[in-house]
């Protein structure tokens, strides 16, 4: 084991007495008792002495499973103020919003999956990549969110925010169901647990051609398999997983060549755009809990491939008026990674007060032979741009310490240090390298409980985001050795405050309200479609964030989130100050009713507000409504018949629009235009469940 890894028997001692994952007040929350079918585990709890900010919440599974979803990315929709999109194929990671974030694939946002975190970095798409297609929503207990940086817990991408799933660990029998819908959709589920409860399978395959012009041929085989015993706060669970997805991409496509009638708005510029991918896993979880304390511990081992062949400027850098071959070009990794966490938490007094303290010790691995960026044409590689061999190591600590000084008044104080490692074996020997960053990042919260259930939040955090590794050691482009490239700090500082209020107006009415603010250094980064880096600038982002859980009567719910951002380039510039893509305003509104027969109604309405799509704001994207609804019917306990219904009214929307220069075949000069990925079109998917005990 290397060096970086070692830690002295004293250090060693240390980290095995003050090491917690998940501290005290969270097992709190995770221990409630399950909710009903239709309910939000946070709105029976309030999260009100439990909750570090006023934008943290918990989702049910139970919940989500009432929601139509069109993609497996999408329960992170569930988040209060976070969009998810698509501008590719189904197989890609999808794109997320959140906070004046364009998150593009997952940076600033970190996601985990049973204590996994999902995020790749230096990943050959792009840093953070957060690829969800693996998921089984049907298989998914929680989700649990936090948004800003003021968690000791959360380190790298969780500048945003973070979202902890949580996998059920047993199912009631088995059952099995089978989706169908038009362009050749076709999925199937069979998952279910034995007599004895200690383990659960899963298993999944979709065929899915859409909407498009080129079918997306759309292939995916998934499962899991896990062992478990005793419960999350005490007991343990190991679970492999095992995921492949093929598919042919749709990209974004110019205005212009709708305009033109040269393409319909569900037209492709390159069928042979697409990609594979494949993921297998092995993870653990152990904790062990008693009434004033509490220990955690994971690991987990990942092996990942990925091979994506992209086109988005289609001819611009084709030398030939005829686009005899075309900008396509490979992405291309092959990863292995492993990492860790172990914790322990307690409680104690300290001048007649209560004191919770929490500590904790991360540590991860990525090992990436190759990853690569490749000219092609019809997925046919042409010439190499750069292939890396990067190893990236990071070892973290954290602790925080809260104090109840009053009734009322709590306070919250952490610190979390980060140390990463990187280095890079370059095909041009200029750019290979070996650099190291650490950071220090303190916390801070006040907690004043105004009355049983209400709160006040009073938030301040440091955190950071890791730039991919390649950029830290780079000095020439690689498609053109005398051109300089710009080195980028491995480490990239953010710092956030937030102003919070959680309160449950009246039984069954819970509603927050999150002021915050967050600045982020200079973002340099590095552009995997371009094998570079590119500077960016400092930033302000700041807004407003209102959630209401509303539980009427027992077999209604509903929810409403709205969100409003401004986010701004802090220093000057004649290019202009808006940040491209940061979305302004975005709604949620979704209503369930469950009654005691047989029929149950879901509806979800989700508004994306227009973004600027160049510095100046002088052109900004659509803004869209979607709306997605489901319609169930209870035959008896063991079947059901659902209907979901997709862009329920149709809406010609986009899922994603960008402003960049591209040439179509026969252009002579490169154009300035829109590009966007539209939306899927009205939509039916007809589901039929049918479970053995």
């Amino acid at each position: 084991m290397s060096r970086f890894w070692k830690l002295t028997s004293r250090t060693e001692a240390w980290v095995m007495w003050l090491c917690a994952g998940l501290g005290p007040v969270n097992a709190l929350a995770q221990s409630a008792p399950e909710a009903p079918a239709i309910e939000v585990r946070a709105a029976s709890e309030n999260l009100t002495g439990l909750a570090h900010a006023g934008s943290e919440g918990v989702v049910s599974g139970s919940r989500m499973a009432t929601v139509p979803l069109l993609r497996p990315g999408e329960v992170l929709e569930m988040v209060p103020g976070l969009i998810v999109t698509q501008h590719a194929g189904d197989g890609k990671a999808n794109q997320y919003f959140l906070r004046g974030f364009n998150l593009d694939h997952g940076s600033d946002f970190a996601t985990y999956l049973d204590g996994m975190p999902l995020n790749m970095p230096s990943h050959a798409h792009g840093q953070g990549y957060t690829d969800l297609n693996f998921l089984i929503p049907e298989l998914i207990d929680k989700v649990q969110y936090r948004k800003g940086p003021y968690s000791a817990e959360e380190g790298d991408f969780s500048s945003a925010g973070a979202a902890r799933i949580r996998s059920l660990r047993q199912l009631s029998g088995h059952q099995a169901q089978i989706t169908l819908g038009p362009d050749g959709y076709q999925r199937g589920v069979l998952s279910g647990s034995p007599a004895s409860g200690h383990w659960l399978y899963g298993l999944e395959w979709l065929n899915n051609n859409g909407p498009w012009q080129v079918p997306d041929r759309n292939r995916k085989l998934n499962g899991v398999l896990r062992l478990s015993e005793g419960t999350v706060q005490d007991g343990f669970s190991i679970a492999a997983m095992a995921y492949r997805n093929a598919w042919t991409s749709t990209d974004q496509i110019p205005q212009r060549a709708i305009d033109q009638g040269l393409l319909s708005r569900y037209g492709s510029l390159d069928p042979t755009a697409g990609g594979i991918t494949s993921r297998y896993s092995l993870s653990g979880e152990w904790a062990r809990s008693n009434a004033e304390s509490q220990t955690r511990a994971n690991a987990w081992l990942l092996q990942s491939a990925l091979d994506l062949w992209s086109n988005f400027t289609y001819c611009l850098n084709d030398p030939t008026l005829n686009c005899d071959t075309g900008d396509q070009f490979k992405q291309s990794e092959r990863r292995l990674a492993a990492g860790f966490a172990a914790s322990h938490g307690w409680a104690s007094t300290w001048a007649m007060r209560d004191v919770t303290h929490t500590a904790g010790v991360q540590g991860r691995q990525d090992q990436l032979s190759p990853v690569g960026l490749y000219n092609s044409r019809q997925r046919e590689v042409s010439n190499t741009v750069r292939e890396d061999r990067v190893q990236q190591r990071s070892l973290s600590m954290w602790a925080q310490s809260e104090v109840q000084w009053t009734p009322q008044l709590r306070s919250i104080t952490g610190l979390r240090a980060d140390a990463y490692d990187f280095k890079v074996q370059a095909n041009l020997p200029v750019n290979s390298g070996r650099s190291s960053n650490a950071l220090l990042s303190p916390k801070a919260a006040l907690i004043w409980r105004a009355s049983n259930s209400s709160e006040l939040y009073l938030n301040y955090g440091q955190g950071f985001h890791s730039n991919d590794a390649r950029g830290t050691t780079i000095r020439v482009d690689p498609s053109d050795p005398s051109t300089t490239a710009q080195t980028v700090p491995g480490l990239v500082r953010t710092t956030g405050q937030e102003l919070g209020w959680r309160s449950e107006l009246w039984p069954g009415w819970q509603s927050t309200m999150a002021l915050w603010q967050l600045d982020s250094a200079s973002e340099l980064i590095f552009v995997g479609d371009a094998g570079t880096t590119q500077a960016s600038r400092p930033s302000r982002r700041y807004g407003v964030e209102w959630t209401h859980v509303f539980k009427p009567h027992r077999h209604w719910l509903l929810d409403l989130d709205w969100a409003w951002s401004h986010a701004r380039f802090k220093d000057t510039s004649v290019a202009g100050n808006f940040i491209p893509g940061a979305v302004q305003t975005t709604a949620n509104l979704g209503v369930t009713y469950a009654p005691a027969g047989p029929w149950s109604v879901a509806l979800r309405m989700r508004y994306f507000g227009p973004r600027p799509l160049i510095e100046d704001n002088s052109l900004r994207s659509a803004a869209s409504w979607v709306s997605n609804a489901r319609v169930s019917y209870q035959f008896n306990q063991r079947t059901r018949l659902s209907l979901d219904m997709y862009n329920l009214l149709g809406n010609p929307t986009q899922d994603i629009e960008y402003l960049y220069t591209s040439r179509l075949r026969g252009e002579a000069l490169p154009v300035l235009d829109r590009h966007l990925h539209p939306a899927e079109p009205r939509t039916a998917r007809l589901t039929l469940s049918y479970r053995l005990d």
